[in-house]
């Protein structure tokens, strides 16, 4: 565990912005402008609704990630609790005050945008648990009492997002959770025992899940079964990414998507429409952003002489690609559909926040890189 001391750097502004990593900073702007031609395009080629509506969140919130940014790491780290039971409270208020649309009460009206609570909750718990390991020395990580605490934390959560019901945000969380866990030194056994009582009550689980949740496991281990019905949408974005080919269709010339055969291409689907415009080249260079940011997380975690930062960080990149992979996943069919957007590219200004907030914590961490934190 780091020394109990801490050092506080004085950086005026202009020190601040000399100290952001170019790297980070300017692969998220790139993605971000890879984004608008993508929702430019999920829009049939019209400067329509989504795309005006995801340009303005994206510049908003790219905004707050860089004041974000500028707070000292010392600032987040004493704040980690107070957010945590305040996403908490949100996720209670969502459950009778919360919008309810598709059969899912998961917003709350804010009137300039509706807030979805579990999306931010996915960055407060990583931060929650990064301070709570902070403050317990690596010999004791493993004693039952210190387990306590961080598996209600992880359980609290998840179980509330799942009475919304939102059982990809839910699994999401706890991934999430889970991994900065096993990052802190808890030992494999402890999650073997946590595998082994999820596999004995889920067949009981599975008797409480919504009928359109039983219909998309069966559509993932058939989806033939109902190809115009529940497998219809995961058909057209296999037939979408396959006809992209080497090099794609071209920017607006994806067929499946253009002409409407794949719903909800502007969400967790906006992969399949990048794929097939820009095909495998595309698809690839994509992945190559999305890891840049990752790896680039992980060397600013390695640099900060903070653990809550280096464990934020490797929990937060970690927690990045478990997002991107089960996306990716999930529309090529090797995972059911699950409400789980790509970071960034998808359009939903709940996920943006909570992504840009994330990335604002890891940029202050690399600006207080110095800083102790006791």
């Amino acid at each position: 565990m780091l020394q109990r001391g801490s050092i506080h750097s004085h950086l005026n502004l202009r020190d601040k912005i000399f100290s952001l990593d170019p790297i980070l900073f300017f692969s998220i702007l790139f993605l971000g402008i890879i984004s608008f031609f993508a929702m430019y395009s999920t829009d049939g080629g019209q400067f329509a609704y989504h795309t005006k509506s995801h340009i303005i969140r994206f510049c908003v919130f790219f905004t707050l990630f860089i004041v974000v940014s500028f707070f000292q790491a010392n600032f987040w780290y004493n704040s980690s609790t107070f957010i945590y039971i305040g996403i908490l409270a949100l996720l209670l208020l969502v459950k009778y005050f919360g919008l309810t649309s598709s059969g899912s009460q998961r917003w709350l009206n804010l009137y300039f945008l509706n807030l979805q609570p579990s999306e931010l909750m996915k960055v407060a718990l990583i931060m929650f648990l990064a301070k709570y390991y902070h403050r317990v020395s690596s010999g004791d990580v493993n004693r039952a009492k210190y387990l306590l605490t961080p598996l209600f934390v992880l359980i609290t959560p998840v179980v509330l997002v799942l009475t919304q019901p939102d059982l990809g945000t839910a699994f999401l969380i706890g991934v999430g959770g889970a991994v900065v866990i096993w990052l802190a030194g808890v030992k494999m056994k402890f999650f073997a025992y946590l595998a082994a009582i999820f596999l004995s009550i889920a067949p009981i689980a599975i008797s409480f899940l919504k009928p359109y949740q039983k219909a998309r496991i069966l559509t993932f281990l058939d989806p033939s079964r109902d190809p115009l019905g529940a497998g219809y949408q995961i058909t057209q974005s296999k037939i979408a990414i396959g006809s992209g080919g080497l090099f794609g269709k071209g920017f607006l010339n994806g067929s499946q998507s253009y002409l409407d055969y794949l719903p909800e291409k502007h969400t967790d689907f906006i992969f399949t429409l990048f794929s097939e415009e820009f095909g495998f080249v595309g698809s690839v260079l994509l992945l190559i952003i999305y890891a840049v940011i990752i790896l680039r997380i992980l060397v600013i975690g390695s640099s900060s002489r903070s653990y809550f930062g280096r464990i934020f960080c490797y929990g937060y990149a970690s927690a990045l690609f478990v997002y991107i992979s089960i996306n990716m996943c999930m529309v090529l069919g090797l995972l059911p559909i699950v409400g789980s957007p790509l970071p960034i590219l998808s359009y939903g200004g709940s996920s943006m926040l909570a992504t840009m907030i994330g990335f604002g914590i890891v940029m202050s961490t690399k600006i207080y890189s110095r800083q102790l934190i006791i």
